[in-house]
């Protein structure tokens, strides 16, 4: 996976405009008002959150579960009974095929999803069924658990039909009454539950701009961007108390495997030190307009990352190469660091940055 040397140095990438033909603003849209929240990880692996058909059907209907901590397991139990009058995704036959699907927020991993199976051509399913999920119940405290009810087709999209959320740092786990089935009316779909405005952290980094890396050569040579990953601070916990974070980068709108450098993971620290120096060659004068360097933080856990937070280092100038794009959005700090690495080659330009939300580019392969 990541480099297990304890002292990652330095590592290259050769920044290449022959292969920005490609559509620059190729980027997944995390807009919650479509409703589909795809994070490409930028390990290529799609966590779909979230991904159907939203807004076609009305919502209505309830569902009847019940939820159970076993103590002796060290599992939480999520037992769905029922739904009745759901939406009607078949609208001449007045049925669907629903199932339900469950997720623990924020932790969306795959590790997250579970599913009924579908109980076809009814409005009123009944299921009986124990959705099972392993989890030590401090780390149950920090989550929310999320169900869904979908109609599944075959030959299109899954169409939403409803979802209760239910916040299980104020679940009283004591409570007789807590463990007994209840209904609970099905409700619209929420904006994605992610770290929304809460603090996602800093990172600590410096920039330089080289123009002439073999100084004296006649020829014009094309310049390196250095970038400096000292960092992070106070970064989120999606786990309980456990992190295992790491710095990945690429150079937009350059997305291919070879702009991505990352650092490697380090461990149990909301404030982990990585001290790894990137370099990127081929930078000519009028790139640094164009170009754009994304660095994202992610938690590294199993076979997942999950996403912390991010920096879009540039002019913010929403083009690129003469096409408008989505990732030339950053911040007036980030411009500002930019636009100082530009002025003053050679020299090492510091800053501390808060990490944000990003719409985080497609990979082409």
């Amino acid at each position: 996976m990541s480099d297990d040397r304890e002292t990652d140095t330095a590592s290259e990438s050769s920044y290449q405009l022959s292969r920005h033909k490609k559509s620059p603003s190729s980027l997944t849209n995390l807009s919650s008002s479509s409703g589909m929240t795809s994070l490409s990880s930028v390990s290529g692996s799609v966590m779909s959150v979230y991904s159907g058909d939203f807004g076609n059907l009305e919502v209505k209907g309830n569902i009847q579960f019940a939820i159970d901590y076993v103590d002796s397991l060290k599992e939480l139990h999520i037992f769905v009974a029922q739904c009745k009058d759901l939406a009607a995704a078949d609208i001449k036959k007045q049925r669907s095929d629903p199932y339900v699907k469950t997720y623990l927020l924020p932790d969306k991993g795959k590790m997250g999803k579970k599913k009924t199976l579908v109980v076809k051509k009814t409005l009123n399913p009944v299921y009986n069924e124990i959705l099972r999920y392993k989890i030590e119940k401090q780390i149950l405290k920090t989550q929310k658990l999320n169900l869904s009810v979908w109609h599944r087709d075959t030959f299109k999209r899954n169409s939403f039909l409803g979802e209760v959320e239910l916040d299980l740092e104020t679940w009283d786990w004591d409570n007789k009454q807590n463990k007994q089935l209840k209904w609970y009316p099905l409700k619209r779909k929420t904006a994605p539950v992610a770290l929304e405005a809460e603090n996602r952290g800093e990172m600590k980094l410096a920039l330089q701009y080289v123009p002439e890396p073999i100084p004296g050569k006649k020829l014009p040579t094309s310049g390196e961007v250095h970038i400096w990953v000292k960092e992070c601070l106070g970064l989120p916990l999606l786990r309980g108390n456990h992190l295992n974070s790491f710095v990945k980068c690429t150079i937009l709108p350059d997305t291919s495997r070879k702009s991505r450098q990352k650092t490697r993971a380090v461990g149990k620290t909301t404030n982990p030190v990585f001290n790894h120096t990137m370099v990127y060659d081929g930078f000519r004068p009028e790139d640094l307009m164009e170009a754009c360097v994304e660095l994202t933080v992610w938690d590294h856990y199993k076979l997942t990352n999950q996403y912390l937070g991010g920096l879009r280092i540039g002019f913010g100038t929403g083009k690129s190469y003469g096409t408008e794009v989505d990732w030339m959005d950053s911040t007036s700090e980030e411009v500002a660091l930019w636009e100082k690495m530009v002025n003053s080659p050679n020299t090492w330009i510091e800053a501390t940055l808060p990490l944000r939300m990003l719409l985080i580019a497609k990979i082409s392969k």
